[in-house]
C-alpha cells in the first residue's frame, strides 16, 4: 500500500506542477488516464485514483464523457521559480530592480539609460505645456488602435533612413519597446517553442522570454554581428521559432553588425522560415545607419520595433512595431484584447517634440557628450586594470573584461553597499561565460565616485585574496 500510495502522489505532483507551470491552464483536458498512464509508466488504476484525489481537492474536475479538466486558477507567476538558480541573486532582473528602486543619490553606471540631466527637459516640457490645447479627446479617451497616422507617417519616413520600406499602415503604436516585445511573444509563441538570442544579450530579453515559458538558446556575438556558423548550427539543431536581437548599436557589447553578416542572418532565417524581433531602440545614437535585417528582409520575416525612452522620456511611454501587412490586423486585434490602446496623451507629446525642430540639435549635442565620456571612461577604467571588448563607433555602453581572479557578482553586491549599480556581465548571459565582464554606462561615468568606489571594492577582493 506504501509504494502505491507514493506513486499516486508522484502522479498527482507531476499533474500540479503543470498546472504551476501554466503548462496546463484552466480549462485544459488532462490527458486520458491510459495516455497518461503510459507516460508516466504507471498502472491505469493509479493515474484514477490520483485523478480522482485532484478531483476532490478541486484541482481538476470530471466532465461526463469528456474526461478530465484544470479547474484549478493558476498559481501566481513567480519569476524566482522560473530563474535558474544559480546566482539568482545576481540575475537579470537584479540590475532593473537596483536600478530602478535605487534612490537619487544612488550612482548608476550599470543602468541602460541617460542621466536626465541629459535629456530635453525644455522641450518636454514645453511639447507639456502645449498639450493643454490639444483636443479634450487626447486628454480623456482612448487612442486608436494603430496610433495617430501623422505619427505613423513620420516614424515610416525616420524608418526609410534606415533603408526600411514600410507605410504607415504597417506600423503600430504601443507604449514601449518592452510591451511590444510582449505583446509579439504572445502573437508568436506558445509554452516550449525555442527561442534564440545573442550571447551576451540584453538581459531583459531572458527575463521576459521566461515568461512566456519558452526554450531559449544563447548565440555567441562577435563584433562582427552574431557568430553565423554557431548562428546556422543553432537552427539545425533546435529549429526555432524566433530570433530577438538588437538592430544597430548591440547591448551590451556596443558592436555593430556588418553587411556581409546581416546578409547571412536574413538568408538563413529566411531559408528555416523562422522570424526576427529586431528592436532599434538606440537608432538615434549611431553615427552612421548600420545594416538593419528588417531593411534587407523587406519585413517578411523580421518585425522591427523602437521606442523613445532612451532619448527622449522613460515617463512618457511610447514605442512602436513594424511588420508585414500579412500581420498588423492580428497584431492591432491583440493589442486591443490584452492592452486595449496605448498612451494618447504620451504619444501626442513625443510627435511633437519629434516634429518641432529640437530633436535633431539634441541627438547631435548627446552624441558628442556620450564620445568624449566614451573616451574618459575607458582611460579611467584602465588605470583599474578594466579593458573593453571592443571600443564602440557610437552609443553609451562599454562591455568590458575584468581579471579573472575577480569574483563580479560579489563586486556587484559590495558596489551596492557602497550605494552604486553595476551591470554583472553574466546576467546578460546564456551561456554563463561572462563571469568576469561588466557593461558599463558612460553617460552614468562622470562621477568620480564611481571610479573611487570601484577601485575600492577591487582592492577589498585583492586583501581578501
Amino acid at each position: 500500500m506504501a509504494v502505491a500510495k507514493n506513486k499516486i502522489e508522484q502522479v498527482m505532483d507531476y499533474v500540479q506542477t503543470q498546472i504551476d507551470s501554466r503548462i496546463w491552464t484552466a480549462q485544459t483536458r488532462l490527458p486520458s488516464v491510459r495516455q497518461l498512464a503510459k507516460q508516466l509508466g504507471y498502472s491505469v488504476s493509479t493515474v484514477v485514483e490520483a485523478y480522482e484525489r485532484l478531483v476532490a481537492q478541486g484541482v481538476i474536475q470530471a466532465k461526463a464523457g469528456s474526461g478530465f479538466f484544470v479547474t484549478a486558477p493558476n498559481a501566481l507567476l513567480s519569476m524566482t521559480s522560473l530563474a535558474p538558480k544559480r546566482e539568482r541573486a545576481v540575475d537579470p532582473l537584479w540590475i532593473s530592480r537596483q536600478t530602478l528602486e535605487a534612490g537619487e543619490a544612488f550612482l548608476k553606471p550599470g543602468c541602460g539609460w541617460l542621466p536626465e540631466d541629459w535629456l530635453p527637459q525644455q522641450s518636454m516640457r514645453k511639447a507639456i505645456r502645449s498639450s493643454l490645447s490639444l483636443p479634450s479627446k487626447v486628454l480623456s479617451d482612448y487612442a486608436t488602435p494603430q496610433g495617430a497616422y501623422a505619427f505613423r507617417q513620420l516614424l515610416a519616413m525616420r524608418m526609410q533612413s534606415k533603408q526600411i520600406d514600410a507605410i504607415p499602415e504597417q506600423i503600430m503604436l504601443m507604449d514601449s519597446a518592452t510591451q511590444a516585445i510582449d505583446l509579439l511573444c504572445r502573437f508568436l509563441l506558445k509554452p516550449n517553442d525555442t527561442v534564440l538570442v545573442d550571447d551576451p544579450c540584453y538581459f531583459n530579453f531572458q527575463a521576459l522570454l521566461k515568461v512566456h515559458q519558452v526554450n531559449v538558446v544563447g548565440v555567441p556575438y562577435t563584433a562582427q554581428g552574431v557568430d553565423i556558423q554557431a548562428f546556422e548550427q543553432a537552427i539545425h539543431t533546435h529549429q526555432p521559432r524566433l530570433y530577438i536581437t538588437n538592430a544597430g548599436l548591440h547591448n551590451p557589447t556596443g558592436a555593430v553588425q556588418t553587411l556581409s553578416n546581416a546578409y547571412q542572418v536574413v538568408k538563413l532565417i529566411q531559408q528555416a522560415n523562422m522570424l526576427v524581433i529586431e528592436d532599434d531602440i538606440y537608432a538615434d545614437f549611431e553615427d552612421e545607419p548600420a545594416p538593419r535585417l528588417a531593411a534587407l528582409d523587406g519585413l517578411k520575416n523580421v518585425i522591427y520595433i523602437g521606442s523613445f525612452s532612451k532619448t527622449l522620456s522613460a515617463s512618457l511611454r511610447c514605442g512602436f512595431i513594424a511588420s508585414s501587412m500579412e500581420w498588423i490586423d492580428d497584431l492591432v486585434d491583440l493589442k486591443i484584447a490584452t492592452q486595449f490602446s496605448h498612451h494618447y496623451l504620451s504619444a501626442e507629446i513625443i510627435y511633437a517634440i519629434l516634429t518641432d525642430g529640437s530633436y535633431r540639435k539634441h541627438i547631435d549635442s548627446m552624441k558628442l557628450r556620450l564620445k568624449r565620456h566614451m573616451k574618459s571612461s575607458i582611460a579611467q577604467l584602465a588605470t583599474l586594470g578594466i579593458t573593453p571588448w571592443m571600443v564602440p563607433k557610437a552609443g553609451m555602453f562599454l562591455w568590458c573584461q575584468l581579471d579573472e581572479r575577480y569574483d563580479v557578482n560579489q563586486l556587484s553586491k559590495d558596489c551596492l553597499a557602497q550605494d552604486m549599480v553595476l551591470a554583472p556581465g553574466n546576467s546578460f548571459s546564456q551561456s554563463q561565460q561572462f563571469k568576469n565582464y561588466l557593461r558599463f554606462n558612460v553617460a552614468q561615468c562622470q562621477n568620480p565616485k564611481v571610479f573611487q568606489i570601484l577601485a575600492e571594492a577591487l582592492a577589498l577582493q585583492n586583501l581578501n585574496g
